[in-house]
């Protein structure tokens, strides 16, 4: 079956004659801001023929109805405002089943964000490590949280994650469900899995609720992104959420774009293979290297350990050579596939690769730097010590005292210490030693007054 691309199309059509644009935006496709954007012509507001996503009845419906299907889900919202947009409308429609909701450690920066705003106390949870990375937790834990507390909406988790671990969700179902809890997922960097035969690894085969981060795997510009619901209970609650969080301003091209990227690998369903294959092609090609174990052919994470060889200095080499990873953590450079990645341009990275791996001068530059931070102790809840009185303090002073306000690396954008831990000394070493971060204000970081 080919699909249509019903937004894209209506654009082209405007786009292709000269018009006389009396309304938004202010660029008006026209003189030299056409010239250094040529993609402003498609650039159009809700027009008599464009349809609305405060209230889609036209193209916008088709789009949303096709990705619906797509995906396998009950309902799908496209949004123009990221991923972080749709973790905020799960969060929302959480909070009216409970005040609590599970939250494991290494979740997005905005899911600890909308648990502030609507004030859930997020029940953090930490799973095993595994070569440097946090699991997702044990569903056994989860059991046993639901069980004893009733005010526990449910359980929030990114899958895949970063690295390309996917969480147990079907074990995670069995447990929420039964007890008329509901599973909601960051599925930011799983885009891809939801459009290829038989979805395996897809959150939306196991969630009531959750966002695909359309722009990360797909051909979708950056924010693009949908929301999907699979409980129709929570229909009318996704509908209130995404009518409160998402711009009443939507880019035009952006939600084109994702439904484009949807059906971009329906439509060519080779492509997708022939990016499997060649991901498969360049980890055999490099069989001397060791990768961290993800569970998802589009993450590879090069561990530099067992090479002896500094992530940092790798990584200059290869954007001296014009290649960009997505993230340095210290320990893995992560190369961020996706379906449209090439086999040309994966064979270009392992010669690139092999070649660091050569060169004398890399070796024993490697310095270990732990990332993954042992469970601190919580002498308050995460929302007390958000509303408590606070000082910003400079880190090396820091440790022993509560975290005021999350702090963490960006990226991945996961917390390093979440408000009302103590900080600890390995806390705020890495903190400090950490190039991107957020939390920290000119070498300071936000603590509880004593």
């Amino acid at each position: 079956m080919q699909y249509n691309y019903h937004i894209l199309n209506q654009l082209n059509k405007y786009a292709g004659k000269d018009r006389l644009r009396f309304h938004m935006p202010g660029h008006k496709a026209s003189g030299a801001f056409c010239r250094a954007f040529p993609g402003s012509k498609k650039d159009i507001t809700e027009l008599s023929f464009s349809d609305d996503l405060q209230n889609p009845a036209g193209a916008i419906a088709a789009a949303q109805r096709d990705i619906a299907q797509i995906v396998g889900a009950k309902r799908a919202y496209i949004t123009t405002d990221g991923s972080s947009s749709g973790v905020m409308a799960c969060v929302y429609v959480a909070s009216r089943f409970g005040n609590k909701l599970i939250v494991p450690r290494n979740s997005h920066k905005s899911v600890f964000n909308a648990c502030r705003i609507f004030g859930v106390e997020p029940v953090i949870v930490q799973g095993e490590e595994l070569e440097g990375v946090l699991l997702p937790p044990d569903p056994e834990l989860i059991n046993k949280l639901i069980t004893n507390d009733v005010n526990i909406a449910g359980m929030i988790i990114s899958s895949p994650d970063y690295y390309g671990n996917i969480a147990p969700l079907d074990d995670y179902a069995a447990v929420l469900k039964p007890q008329g809890r509901y599973l909601f997922c960051d599925g930011a960097h799983g885009a891809h899995l939801g459009v290829c035969e038989g979805r395996p690894g897809y959150c939306g085969s196991y969630a009531d609720m959750w966002v695909d981060g359309a722009h990360k795997t797909l051909p979708v510009l950056t924010q693009g992104a949908y929301v999907c619901v699979n409980d129709e209970d929570l229909i009318p609650y996704a509908e209130e959420a995404m009518g409160i969080f998402r711009t009443t301003s939507p880019s035009f091209p952006i939600m084109a774009s994702v439904e484009y990227g949807v059906k971009y690998y329906k439509n060519n369903p080779e492509v997708y293979a022939g990016a499997r294959a060649a991901a498969a092609a360049f980890k055999k090609e490099l069989s001397a290297f060791m990768f961290y174990p993800s569970a998802d052919w589009a993450k590879v994470a090069v561990d530099f350990k067992p090479l002896g060889i500094s992530p940092d200095l790798a990584q200059q080499r290869l954007e001296k050579k014009g290649i960009f990873a997505e993230m340095n953590d210290g320990r893995y450079l992560l190369f961020y596939l996706s379906p449209s990645t090439t086999k040309k341009q994966l064979e270009k990275l392992a010669v690139a690769l092999i070649e660091i791996a050569g060169t004398k001068k890399l070796r024993a530059t490697y310095v270990d730097k732990k990332t993954v931070i042992s469970p601190a102790a919580r002498t308050y809840s995460y929302l007390y010590a958000l509303r408590s009185p606070s000082e910003w303090v400079p880190l090396e002073e820091s440790a022993g005292k509560m975290c005021a306000e999350n702090a963490g690396v960006t990226p991945p954008c996961l917390p390093v210490v979440i408000a009302g831990e103590i900080i600890s000394e390995r806390a705020a070493q890495l903190l400090k030693s950490s190039k991107n971060t957020f939390g920290i204000k000119d070498g300071k970081i936000k603590v509880v007054k004593r």
